[in-house]
Order: C-alpha cells, then structure tokens, then sequence
C-alpha cells in the first residue's frame, strides 16, 4: 500500500487527557467500566501477545481475530482466545464486522500502513511504540485518526504509570527541582537485541509467508535473523534508540512539558556484535531543546554494564525515575533522598484500561496519537544523526530537518 506523507505538519496538537488513578481504586465506578469490545489483534509476536494478555485482563475484552504472517503465531496467540479467527492479511481482519478495537504490534515497518488502514475502517485502535519507521509517517497516521474520529492510543505506558503521574505532580508540576538543564536517560545491556533465531527457523517454514512480512521493505532471500530480531536491522525498526529512548523521550515530553528538539546528534556503531546487524550495538544521543536544555541517551548492549532510567538535573536538586521506583534528592552535599516505590505490576494494564475508557467516552487517551507521533520524531532524529554522520538541526513546528 503506498502513503501519501504531508511534507509538513498538517495536524493541530492533541492535548491528552487526564492521567488514571494510582491504583484501581474502584475500576467500576470509571465510565463505560462495563463496556465489552471485540478486539483483532494484528501481529501475534511475544509482545502482541503480551499486550493481549493485558485486553483480557481487563474482563472487558474477547478476542475475535488474530493475524499474523507467520501461522505459528497466530496458534500460540489462540492458546489464551480459542474462538479467533486466523487471517494472515491484516486488511481480511478489518473487514470482520465483529471488530470493534485493534491492537497493532507488528514490526515497526509496517506501523503506518496498518494503523492507517485500522483507522480508515472505522477501528480504535491500540499502537506498540515506536509509531513510526520513519518521521514524515506520523502526520498522516494522525490525520486519519482525525479525520475518521477514532481513538488511538500509542504503547508508551508510562503515560499511564501511577508512580510517574505521581512523580510529575509533586516534583515537577511544583517547580521543586528548580531550574532544569539537563535531563540523563539510559537503557544498557538489555538482552531482547541479541537474539538468535531458533534452528527450527533456518529453512524457511512452509506456513509464513515472508513476501508479506517484508512488506515495503526491498526484497531480500529469506534470513531468519532478519525475520526474528528485526530490530536490530534498520529497514526494519530502528534499532536501541526507537524501541528503548522512544520511552525515555516520552517520559521526558511528559514531564517537562515539551515535545519540541531543536537539534540532535549521535555516534555509535555496530563495535562487537558482528552479525550481520544495522542498528548500532552501541549508540549515544544528544538533544537540544530551545536552547533550554538538553537530553542524552546512552546504550550499549554489552553486558558489563546494565540497568536504565531516567535523571532530571535541576538547581534545586535531581529526579531520577525507572519502571519500579522514582528517587527525590534535593541539593546539598548532606540532602537525604526520598524514594518511592512503584506499583508491583505491569502498569501496561493501566495503559489498556485508559484506552478502553476512551473508547467509550471518546476523549483522547493517555498518550494519544499526536503525543507518540512527536515522541517517535525525537527519536528519530538520534537515528538519522547517526546514519548521516553529522549534527541536525530542526524546526520542530514545521516538523523539517533544516538544510546544511
């Protein structure tokens, strides 16, 4: 399917909604609680699955359909919704009158085009993260979720995590970190990247159809690696910088207000695991807000160094934050920390819950569209940096690198 991509920004932001509570303090009381939606999952990998998982948690959800190019998934993901269908064209599920939702979480190269279709065919629809392969995608995916009215909620869960709604409200919304200057994010040693396909995989099998899978990406033989850890290959996603800072960025977006880089750069390099990769096996990034401050990135998958989170520096003291706790500590040499521990389950449960509220309510979800759209574009430009060797500029208004 060809997209027609707006040259600039052609969508007005979307301001998102109020977050969830911290803890499902009466989940029936929240409007639509009891409403009941049938879901098309497209893309049944581990993480469609896992995040399909979380649908049915909610009581709210059956699964109707399930796609996916590869018919072994597809069996895996009807182990936990026996009543699916199966289809491996995603456009044969859109067309089932009973599907109500969609959650898309198929590789990052075919987010555009599926989430586009889901939204012209009148579904809510339910994105992984990153949104985009590519920056000049998300006005177009935005677009279509304007103009047909839908919901769409991007995969970036912290939006919904109790312990960063909590940590925003209090040390950031107060101004008790003072002046901000530099904002320090990580992710190091995270294993997912270096996956090795199984040997079941080395001769292509007969039920996946691999003309599919690539999609819009040029022809190339089958290469199981390629088809199982796609995003270590940049035709594929982009690499430790969409699928890991692509959370950090927005959470920092989320936090500080603005989604807005005025520049980026980055060095890395494919440095020790030589196998065939395109995305750096090691990667630092630098963003420039407004001349406001500054965001950095760091990850190497070498596993003498692990862990990840996130470091607001201020005047008044410094904010770090990861998936389990957030940590307080004012200025001063003799400052005493305050932490606080995070909720002790997958707050992409909460993520879900928000989504389904919206898709009764119609509001626009915790990290709607436009929001995962700007945050992927941030990401972006750490990837683009790093492919064209050199420091990029860019109007974030008009959503354009600026020339040389």
């Amino acid at each position: 399917m060809a997209l027609s991509h707006p040259s600039r920004r052609t969508v007005l932001r979307g301001a998102a909604q109020a977050p969830v509570a911290w803890t499902a303090l009466s989940y029936s009381r929240i409007l639509g609680a009891n409403e009941r939606f049938n879901l098309g999952l497209i893309g049944a990998g581990e993480r469609g699955r896992g995040v399909m998982g979380n649908f049915l948690k909610t009581g709210r959800v059956q699964v109707t359909a399930v796609c996916d190019v590869y018919a072994a998934m597809i069996d895996r993901a009807k182990n936990a919704a026996p009543e699916a269908r199966g289809y491996s064209d995603h456009r044969k599920l859109l067309e089932q009158k009973d599907v109500d939702i969609v959650l898309n979480a198929t590789p990052d190269h075919w987010h555009a085009a599926t989430t586009i279709d889901a939204l012209n065919a009148g579904k809510d629809v339910y994105v992984e993260k990153p949104l985009t392969l590519k920056i000049e995608e998300g006005p177009a995916i935005v677009k279509a979720a304007r103009v047909n009215e839908r919901v769409c909620q991007v995969g970036l869960q912290q939006r919904s995590g109790p312990h960063y709604i909590e940590a925003k409200q209090k040390y950031m919304d107060t101004g008790a970190l003072g002046k901000i200057m530099l904002v320090r994010t990580w992710w190091h040693g995270n294993m997912y990247h270096l996956r090795r396909a199984p040997a079941s995989l080395a001769t292509k099998p007969s039920n996946l159809d691999w003309a599919r899978f690539l999609g819009p990406v040029s022809w190339r033989e089958w290469d199981p690696q390629q088809f199982w850890n796609w995003r270590a290959y940049l035709d594929f996603g982009g690499g430790q910088v969409t699928d890991l800072f692509t959370h950090w960025i927005d959470v920092v977006h989320m936090f500080m207000g603005n989604d807005a880089p005025t520049s980026g750069v980055a060095a890395g390099g494919v440095y020790n695991y030589k196998d065939g990769r395109t995305a750096p096996d090691t990667i630092n990034v630098l963003l420039e807000y407004g001349g406001q401050y500054t965001v950095t990135f760091e990850a190497t998958l070498a596993p003498g160094i692990m862990g990840y989170g996130v470091e607001f520096c201020g005047t008044q003291g410094k904010l770090f934050i990861d998936r389990s706790r957030y940590e307080f500590r004012p200025a001063g040499r003799r400052s005493q920390p305050v932490v606080v521990e995070g909720p002790k389950y997958d707050f992409t449960l909460d993520h879900v819950k928000n989504f389904l509220d919206c898709c009764v309510s119609r509001k626009r979800p915790n990290c709607d569209v436009y929001i995962g759209h700007r945050s992927a574009m941030a990401s972006h430009l750490g990837n683009i940096s790093y492919v064209q060797k050199r420091r990029l500029n860019f109007d974030p208004q008009r959503e354009e690198i600026l020339p040389f």
